[in-house]
């Protein structure tokens, strides 16, 4: 079950509620769903929902009270094993681990597909969105302009490739010159791709505009590399300011290259099994390790699995191609963890068993996920590092 999917079955149960008489309000037209913050109220739970915090005000009742109508109804779906109330309202939701073996294997049956419109995720995302903003981004075309300088270009190569991703259709106005950007724009019912600029050359030649950033992007490339370039220009929110290093830094302080690490890890997991005469074969949670406090880490990864296809389409719908950047680093950070505390492969004269397959499965899920995000942003999947 993926937050897309969760998120529905809360809707269904507002619903439910409206229909039922047991609450008076207008069904929201969409809600959030998220791991919940450890430390703040979120236990053992895998998602939390703040619906009734969202709807309490118009149905007149405590927003806690609103949760446990809520709370009643969710509990019967498939595939959710409890839901409990938490802080001022909180749906708390953990589900069962058939659930998340169920995840698994839709990674690897959709591959690169996974998080796309074109898989079966997409099409059930696109089945199950009746908002009229939702139908409004899926079906009416996105005209981007990149405003002046490499950032902003960079910045929209990325999201032709992230658009589409999530079903929606886009075009980009290219090789215009800055003073006209916005009437373009405009005139095209678009908008322009405007992030915050950065300074590349000390003292840019005339240039036409495309000139310009195929000269900083040869400056940029020379020194950092192209991955180095799109990382660092695409992971800072577009508001924020990007701090170019001064050489590629290939160490852990350095996300582009934890990620990239991460994803060349479960490659090399994947190759050392098939030499050892085993392959991946999803488990539940309970195979891959032992119950306890690095369980965490568990839970982690498998959110970040989830909410791959809810990164996607908010990164279209936002145009924040650095919401994928930052997730790609949550499910890295996940599964190394993962890695060092439940090893895939047998260690010394162990024999492969369920265990090691259910893990390697786990693997390869998070090495399509960081596979699938890395090719969004423009950025290598080096199977060897």
């Amino acid at each position: 079950m993926t937050p897309a999917e969760l998120s529905r079955a809360v809707l269904c149960s507002v619903r439910g509620a409206v229909e039922d008489g047991e609450l008076s309000v207008t069904v929201p037209a969409r809600v959030v769903v998220r791991p919940p913050v450890r430390g703040q109220g979120g236990g053992e739970a895998d998602f939390a929902c703040n619906v009734a915090l969202q709807v309490a005000k118009e149905a007149g009742r405590p927003p806690r009270e609103v949760a446990g109508v809520l709370r009643e109804r969710l509990a019967g779906v498939s595939g959710i094993a409890g839901v409990e109330v938490a802080g001022a309202g909180f749906l708390n939701v953990t589900l069962t681990e058939a659930a998340w073996v169920a995840l698994v294997r839709r990674v690897l049956r959709e591959g690169r597909g996974y998080g796309h419109a074109a898989g079966s995720q997409g099409r059930e995302n696109s089945r199950a969105k009746g908002q009229e903003r939702d139908r409004a981004m899926a079906q009416e075309p996105v005209v981007l302009r990149a405003a002046a300088g490499v950032r902003a270009a960079v910045t929209v190569e990325a999201l032709e490739r992230i658009l589409p991703a999530a079903g929606v259709v886009g075009s980009v106005q290219k090789d215009v010159a800055p003073d006209e950007a916005q009437r373009v724009a405009v005139e095209y019912g678009g908008e322009e791709i405007r992030p915050r600029p950065v300074k590349v050359l000390s003292r840019p030649a005339p240039l036409s505009p495309a000139s310009l950033v195929r000269q900083e992007w040869r400056v940029l490339a020379d020194r950092l590399g192209p991955d180095e370039v799109r990382w660092a220009l695409l992971h800072p929110a577009q508001a924020d300011a990007v701090r170019l290093p001064e050489r590629p830094v290939q160490r852990e302080s350095n996300g582009r290259f934890r990620v990239q690490y991460a994803y060349a890890r479960t490659c090399a997991m994947t190759r050392n099994a098939r030499e050892l005469g085993f392959t991946a074969e999803p488990g539940e949670p309970g195979e891959v390790g032992e119950s306890g406090g690095e369980r965490s880490a568990l839970r982690a990864l498998y959110a970040a699995l989830a909410e791959y296809p809810a990164v996607v389409e908010a990164a279209a719908r936002y145009r924040a191609p650095d919401r994928i950047a930052r997730h790609l680093e949550v499910t890295a950070d996940a599964w190394l963890r993962c890695h060092d505390v439940w090893p895939p492969l047998p260690v010394g004269e162990e024999k492969p068993s369920a265990v090691h397959r259910a893990r390697l499965a786990l693997a390869e899920a998070a090495g399509t996920v960081l596979a699938n995000g890395l090719h969004l942003l423009g950025i290598s999947t080096p199977e060897r590092l």
